[in-house]
């Protein structure tokens, strides 16, 4: 695929990354679900919840030290817009780690209305986040040609379905 000639622009691929995280975080909660109706695995939801974490991490931390420094340079204007979803990546990573703590602990005689919320906030900051960065740095992403994001996907595009 030619830089100049790509199939999907960077800021839509980053909506179907955003997409494919909330297919995950919905599989964790059904997970959660599953096992405290005692359908579900402890081992497999622990595995589906640090691989979800992780990847929501990467994602986030690919923006933060590679997406947003190429925005800002070519659309200044955008830096408040940058700062402030910096600072949403570190509210959820805040819920990131009280859920991976829950997960890790969990047993039959956690309070499942504990995970749950924890879950709930999550999702809801994940939407609010998502939404927001979509309605303002998609249109500046599709714009960009960063030399090497056509080679090599960059880590905030990356999903675990489809790693280079």
């Amino acid at each position: 695929m030619k830089s100049d000639d790509r199939l999907l622009a960077f800021g839509n691929q980053l909506i179907e990354v955003h997409l494919w995280l909330r297919e995950e975080l919905a599989e964790l909660r059904e997970g959660v679900d599953a096992y405290f109706a005692g359908g579900a695995r402890l081992r497999e939801l622990r595995t589906h919840c640090l691989t979800f974490c992780s990847a929501l991490t990467r994602h986030h931390t690919g923006e933060d030290d590679g997406a947003f420094p190429q925005v800002a340079e070519r659309f200044p204007e955008l830096r408040p817009v940058l700062e402030e979803l910096r600072r949403d990546h570190r509210l959820v990573d805040d819920s990131l780690r009280r859920l991976e703590v829950l997960v890790a602990e969990l047993d039959q005689e956690t309070d499942p209305a504990e995970v749950r919320r924890e879950v709930d906030s999550l999702a809801a900051l994940m939407e609010t986040h998502f939404v927001y960065e979509e309605k303002r740095i998609v249109s500046a992403l599709n714009a960009l040609n960063v030399p090497g994001w056509d080679r090599s996907t960059p880590a905030f595009l990356l999903t675990d379905d489809a790693e280079d």
